[in-house]
């Protein structure tokens, strides 16, 4: 078996700057830099046989590069918060990459994701007893943004079988166009 999920990486400028914000809250685990990125689709744990069909299903989803831009943070969580995040700006191209990884998974014979997308970069896991350092973190950092940036390829990651899940390893990565062969991550 084998745990998966689709991400965008994020500019190593837009890292630099959420790196910034990462602090303020008591007991809190902040998200590695490294770590940093925009889930497409959680696919969770595959058989290998099942991890090949992925690949197979993802390789032929069209891309075209992206522009995103981060704009203020949100909790998930309510009442018992369990991680801070920025959000990323909406937007239509990627609404719709993320609907056709949806259909994608589903195409492989994967249940549908029961979660309503929401756009984020992961900033800290939380204990869930951080309700009011997590809401003066909010209020503190909520016109964050980032400047646009560039997203030139998705990439399928695989991550270990824990609450956190990294480090995460990048398995495959699809550049823009529809792709029908191997690739190098490069």
């Amino acid at each position: 078996m084998i745990r998966l999920f689709t991400a965008l990486e994020i500019s190593d400028e837009t890292a630099e700057r959420l790196e910034g914000l990462q602090r303020g809250i008591e007991g809190a685990r902040w998200i590695e830099r490294e770590s940093f990125h925009i889930t497409l689709r959680f696919i969770g744990d595959v058989p290998e046989n099942i991890a090949a069909d992925v690949d197979e299903a993802l390789a032929h989803i069209p891309f075209t590069t992206l522009e995103l831009t981060l704009e203020g943070v949100g909790i998930f969580g309510g009442d018992k918060p369990h991680a801070i995040y920025a959000r990323v700006k909406p937007d239509e191209a990627l609404a719709i990459l993320q609907g056709r990884h949806e259909s994608a998974m589903r195409r492989v014979g994967l249940k549908p994701e029961p979660r309503k997308f929401t756009p984020h970069v992961t900033l800290a896991r939380l204990h869930g007893h951080e309700v009011v350092e997590a809401n003066q973190f909010v209020m503190a950092n909520n016109l964050f943004t980032t400047p646009a940036f560039a997203v030139p390829r998705f990439i399928l990651y695989s991550a270990r079988s824990v609450i956190g899940g990294g480090p995460y390893m990048a398995e495959r990565a699809y550049p823009p166009g529809v792709y029908d062969g191997d690739l190098d991550l490069g």
